[in-house]
């Protein structure tokens, strides 16, 4: 069966818009506050001991760059895979938004900065109060300066994770064009490189910072081995409340089914 065959079962984009409410945005505008009042807090911190130690600092920024790349495939892969919108705590607040963007593509264009970077804000505060708390004054403080600089370098580019992908689905004159020049460079998300995640039914390419991992992730089979392992131990099926049961069935990497999964398979 090709992808174009799957009879995928999505849920309404206006069911699901209608699931961002009040509570949460105000969760996501006190989650900006704190993300960047930490964040610039952080960087005064640094900056006095960046100039004795510049390669440094600079070796950390680059090492927090990629990781962030392969922060966004992993959080975006479990957002699409696995759970719901009804699923506690993270489900109307993180699936939801990545349920919609399946559905209506070009929905994100017409978030605010708000809406666009708020759950990435969110998910990064943790990690910035604790390279905020973290001290520099004392004998390991050069393993402590790497560590705060690229947590907090990993953080800013998680953060930005999302702007990325707003306007890597942005038509072409509604992007700065500094924005586009950099997407041509491939130093952030590219629009043609992220379109092979959106070929149904939505299995690869979830790394959304830079894209710079997508490919080997691919060829090394990560994203398929995790959920072999996840549905050997748990039973869950991939994408079920994305796609569909039957046409995650007809996807999911499955060789040796757990009987949950033969369950499923035989009433369909």
């Amino acid at each position: 069966m090709s992808n174009k065959d799957l009879k995928i079962q999505q849920h309404s984009a206006e069911e699901l818009r209608s699931l961002y409410t009040w509570k949460h945005r105000a969760f996501e505008i006190t989650s900006i506050v704190l993300f960047w009042t930490f964040t610039l807090a952080t960087a005064v911190k640094v900056a006095p001991y960046v100039k004795a130690s510049p390669w440094l600092t600079l070796a950390a920024f680059l090492t927090g760059f990629i990781v962030a790349d392969w922060v966004s495939g992993f959080v975006h892969w479990l957002a699409d895979t696995w759970g719901s919108t009804a699923t506690p705590l993270v489900g109307k607040a993180l699936i939801r938004p990545f349920r919609e963007h399946h559905v209506d593509q070009l929905a994100i264009t017409r978030h605010d900065y708000i809406e666009t970077n708020g759950n990435n804000c969110a998910i990064s505060v943790p990690w910035a109060l604790g390279s905020l708390l973290t001290p520099l004054d004392h004998s390991w403080h050069h393993f402590a300066l790497f560590m705060v600089v690229s947590i907090t370098s990993m953080i800013f580019w998680v953060m930005m994770t999302n702007q990325f992908h707003k306007w890597a689905h942005e038509p072409d004159d509604k992007r700065p064009t500094v924005v586009t020049w950099l997407q041509r460079l491939h130093l952030i998300l590219p629009p043609e490189h992220h379109q092979i995640h959106h070929t149904r039914p939505f299995l690869d390419y979830y790394c959304i910072t830079t894209g710079w991992l997508n490919w080997p992730l691919k060829k090394i089979g990560f994203y398929r081995t995790s959920e072999r392992l996840v549905t050997a131990y748990l039973g869950w099926i991939p994408r079920k409340d994305d796609i569909g049961l039957n046409a995650a069935l007809s996807v999911a990497p499955l060789p040796e089914q757990t009987e949950p999964a033969r369950q499923q398979l035989s009433e369909n």
